[in-house]
Parts: structure tokens; C-alpha cells; sequence
């Protein structure tokens, strides 16, 4: 099954809360989800440097390293 935007989006919001990670600005597109599909792209948004650093640290955590 594939993920909705909005389902994609909702699942990383999860996942990075679980790991103890909050990007306040993380959304859909709007311009790309007017073209939905495959091509819509997924928002980050800004984060402060503590954010960062988490995010820095749970993904080389993850990678091994």
C-alpha cells in the first residue's frame, strides 16, 4: 500500500516523536501536492540547533555509528 501525503507525513511525525523529535514545520508541499502523486514532497521545515543535534544523533545512532 502506499502512503498518502498526508499518511507519509503523519507516519514520520510519529516515528521522529518516538524518537524524541519534534520538527514543528514538517508538512506537505502545498505547491507539489496540487500535482499530487509520487512527485509531492515533504516539507522539513526549520529546527533549532538542539533539534538538529537529536536528529544528528538518533540517525547515526541508527546507521551504526
Amino acid at each position: 500500500m502506499t502512503d498518502t501525503a498526508d499518511q507519509a507525513v503523519e507516519r514520520l511525525r510519529t516515528a521522529l516523536r518516538e524518537a524524541g523529535i519534534v520538527l514543528p514545520s514538517l508538512r506537505v508541499d502545498p505547491v507539489t501536492e496540487i500535482y499530487g502523486g509520487r512527485n509531492t514532497l515533504v516539507d522539513l521545515g526549520s529546527c533549532n540547533l538542539d533539534v538538529a543535534a537529536r536528529l544528528a544523533a538518533v540517525l547515526a545512532e541508527r546507521a551504526g555509528g
